[in-house]
């Protein structure tokens, strides 16, 4: 039966323990909950006295510490890491990354990583086979001696993981300070419940830390319910008793070689200037730009055919027009939004972004849900551009407009046109559209047919005076429309002689304005004058 030591009896069996392996390393797996793939483990102190029995951490570390000697049993712990490490590799077994504990203690110890690397290279292990974890709290009153630590320690080449964050009082200024390479998260900040506010600020943080290229592992899961709402708010790293206690070397070694290894996804890579720090820093000019003087704005990861939001600005809640909150934007499936051919569309302007670096747009119709408007579906206008990147996963950062209410519009005028063409084939009439930004012409089928028009004529009406269709003493008369209708004329209209044989027609124009009163397009008719009217004064 397991008996409690005193802290006497703990302090003086203490060389015994190091001697005879007392004190040991148990492994506990870090795990992909998305694969089921390991993507590490953590050393984790343990003493069974021959006596007294298993003796618990919470028990004999503080006994440690504050005798000073707890850098003597880490490095213990330490050196059975590098031996196991060591054992996979003679073996051929697939070693994966094994996290060891530094304490404050240890921070403060001078030579502390020199002895560190002294082991490491008795044993030649791979540096990338070794994470270090500091506790958030080693920070706290000590942070200029824990960023020397720190920059030791990545001069050597370890990965460095923050453990227990959260659980302190100042962790946001620590992560902001601190250059760590990997976050766990302490799941006893959610007291246990699933969601809440807890919950809430958890999701925060994961999205924070996800644009600061910082993975984030939830330790202390223990119900799958924890692990599928980490994974719903892009937390897929877990380790806890849901999937395995802390277990021997020997259990951990066959573990290996049953469970698949999963390396944690690199770094995004930024392609752009854009600092993606700055974007968590609320007085940044970045974040000032993002917020107040751009349109409705995302910043978004794409993996496959899988796509996060990992931001979003207020004026992009706007634009949706959904009254949807910033939480339902980012904890929801982007991609459930489009029908099958909407989808695959957005999914090809993102390559199309990726291959040419530069922004790509595209319009798609989205079918948006919201617990206050319900459902409606909406057309997006975005654009898109690449701002980061790995081997198998890019960052965006899309701008986008709601252009629901003029595709609408374009229809009811594309009805109305429609009908008109059938009407214009049983009478002496054309008719035809003008982009005033671009000045491309699209004519009907009659044009086309009856005139030899082309399908789309660019720089009209240049090529329509070239080919004598407007008689030479009108052109210039044409070419002011053009101009009068790009400055906003709602209408024209006249009666002008039309091709070689001057006959006369009634050309009339109608302009279609956007929201902004900004020309669009102009709709031209002509239709064959039977009656004798005078054309009008090429002159003006």
């Amino acid at each position: 039966m397991d008996k409690r030591m005193t802290a006497e009896e703990l302090v003086g069996r203490l060389d015994e323990a190091l001697e005879k392996g007392h004190i040991f390393a148990l492994y506990q797996p870090k795990m992909n909950h998305s694969t089921g793939r390991m993507i590490g483990a953590e050393a984790l102190m343990r003493w069974r006295d021959p006596e007294f029995g298993m003796q618990y951490p919470s028990d004999f570390i503080p006994v440690l510490e504050n005798n000073g000697l707890i850098s003597r049993a880490d490095l213990r712990i330490f050196e059975n890491v590098c031996r196991f490490q060591r054992r996979c590799l003679d073996s051929g077994v697939s070693a994966v990354p094994v996290s060891f504990n530094m304490s404050r203690y240890d921070i403060c110890e001078t030579d502390y990583v020199e002895r560190l690397e002294e082991i490491r290279r008795r044993f030649d292990i791979p540096v990338k086979l070794l994470h270090v974890e500091i506790t958030e709290s080693s920070a706290i009153g000590g942070m200029e001696l824990v960023t020397n630590v720190l920059e030791k320690l990545h001069g050597y080449g370890y990965i460095v993981e923050m453990d227990d964050f959260g659980s302190g009082y100042s962790s946001l200024n620590v992560l902001k300070d601190l250059n760590v390479d990997f976050i766990k998260l302490d799941m006893r900040f959610m007291s246990g419940t699933i969601g809440g506010r807890g919950g809430a600020i958890i999701s925060a943080v994961v999205q924070m830390t996800k644009w600061l290229d910082t993975p984030v592992i939830a330790e202390g899961v223990e119900t799958l319910a924890q692990a599928d709402y980490m994974k719903s708010i892009g937390c897929r790293y877990v380790q806890g008793y849901l999937y395995s206690k802390p277990i021997s070397e020997d259990d951990f070694f066959e573990k290996l070689k049953e469970t698949g290894f999963e390396p944690v996804a690199p770094a995004i890579e930024m392609v752009s200037k854009m600092d993606a720090v700055k974007f968590w820093d609320p007085n940044s000019l970045e974040t000032l730009i993002f917020n107040s003087y751009v349109g409705g704005a995302a910043i978004f990861t794409y993996r496959g055919e899988s796509i996060e939001i990992l931001r979003v600005n207020k004026k992009y809640l706007k634009e949706l027009g959904m009254n949807m909150t910033e939480r339902e934007i980012l904890v929801s499936d982007p991609l459930e939004v489009f029908d099958q051919a909407n989808r695959q569309l957005y999914l090809a302007t993102l390559e199309r972004a990726i291959a040419s670096g530069e922004e790509e747009s595209c319009e798609t119709w989205r079918t948006i849900c919201s617990k206050i408007c319900g459902e409606d579906k909406i057309c997006i206008r975005s654009f898109i551009r690449l701002i980061g990147k790995t081997e198998d996963q890019a960052i965006f950062y899309a701008m986008v407009q709601n252009v629901t209410k003029e595709k609408q519009k374009f229809s009811e005028l594309y009805d109305s046109e429609r009908k008109f063409f059938i009407a214009a084939e049983h009478t002496n009439s054309f008719a035809w559209e003008v982009d005033l930004s671009t000045m491309v012409m699209r004519p009907c089928y009659r044009c086309m047919r009856d005139l030899n028009i082309p399908p789309i004529v660019r720089n009209y009406p240049e090529p329509m005076i070239e080919s004598g269709l407007f008689p030479p003493d009108y052109a210039d008369y044409y070419r002011g429309w053009m101009q009068q209708l790009k400055d906003g004329v709602g209408e024209l209209e006249a009666v002008i002689p039309l091709t070689v044989g001057r006959v006369p027609f009634r050309v009339k124009y109608t302009t279609e304005f956007d929201e902004n009163g900004k020309p669009l397009k102009a709709y031209g008719s002509a239709a064959m004058v039977m009656e004798d009217n005078e054309p009008a004064d090429p002159k003006g």
